[in-house]
């Protein structure tokens, strides 16, 4: 039995940042497979699996648009809501005074096909009938009635995705003449290799201590016209 999903995805912007512009933001011209997990992960997620990436499809042109935005420079830090929590002064950031404006060069009306499976990681939960069978059928069930305990998004939170839909297969004939043909997307971010695979340091889920240390993970996919098969291109990753 196949564990795999087909969702179609759509959205009025998306932004999917290349880690080397660190001020402006801009986007690449096509999703990275850690935004598609991403986007996965805030439908269902459970410790005892992985999301695998298998395809990407894109099917409008791919358009740009730059916007100018408000943006706060710090973050709130966790000890100032702590210090709330307990009678302390409130935490809070002034936008008025923290405040700077920055361009992003965003992908508008965009729409994807997403190809994707679970894995078992092998961390066990409180339950003994871990399989794939299992999780495979609560995401069914959660895709099917649009459930998501986080709102999906387009790369950035801001950028929400408008709709999401379980299908059988894709339509390759509804890829836009323009994508047609072999490209050569060029070094692309895979996703970051967490020194602590995911698993809290502390050894502890109630209040896990997870590792900041990572690594960049690098591959270089060509999208044949419209789709970008994340497997073929998955042993060329690069740190």
């Amino acid at each position: 039995m196949s564990y795999g999903f087909n969702i179609m995805i759509e959205g009025d912007y998306a932004l999917f940042t290349r880690p080397e512009l660190k001020v402006e933001k801009v986007s690449y011209d096509v999703p990275t497979v850690s935004a598609m997990e991403g986007l996965v992960k805030s439908i269902y997620w459970k410790p005892a699996v992985r999301v695998v990436i298998d395809r990407i499809i894109v099917f409008n042109p791919i358009k740009f648009t730059n916007v100018r935005r408000n943006e706060v420079k710090s973050k709130l830090p966790i000890s100032a809501v702590k210090r709330q929590m307990n009678g302390g002064e409130p935490a809070a950031i002034y936008t008025s005074e923290d405040r700077s404006q920055r361009s992003g060069m965003l992908l508008k009306d965009v729409k994807y096909g997403l190809s994707f499976h679970l894995e078992l990681t092998g961390i066990k939960s409180e339950h003994d009938d871990e399989s794939e069978e299992k999780h495979y059928n609560i995401m069914l069930r959660r895709l099917k009635k649009g459930q998501y305990f986080r709102q999906p998004c387009l790369g950035c939170h801001e950028f929400s995705v408008k709709r999401i839909e379980l299908v059988d297969d894709f339509d390759l004939s509804q890829v836009d003449g323009s994508l047609k043909g072999d490209i050569d997307l060029g070094f692309m971010l895979y996703g970051l290799k967490f020194a602590d695979n995911g698993i809290p340091v502390n050894g502890n889920w109630d209040e896990p201590v997870f590792s900041d240390k990572a690594d960049a993970l690098y591959y270089r996919p060509h999208m044949i016209n419209g789709v970008i098969d994340v497997q073929k291109y998955k042993g060329g990753i690069v740190c």
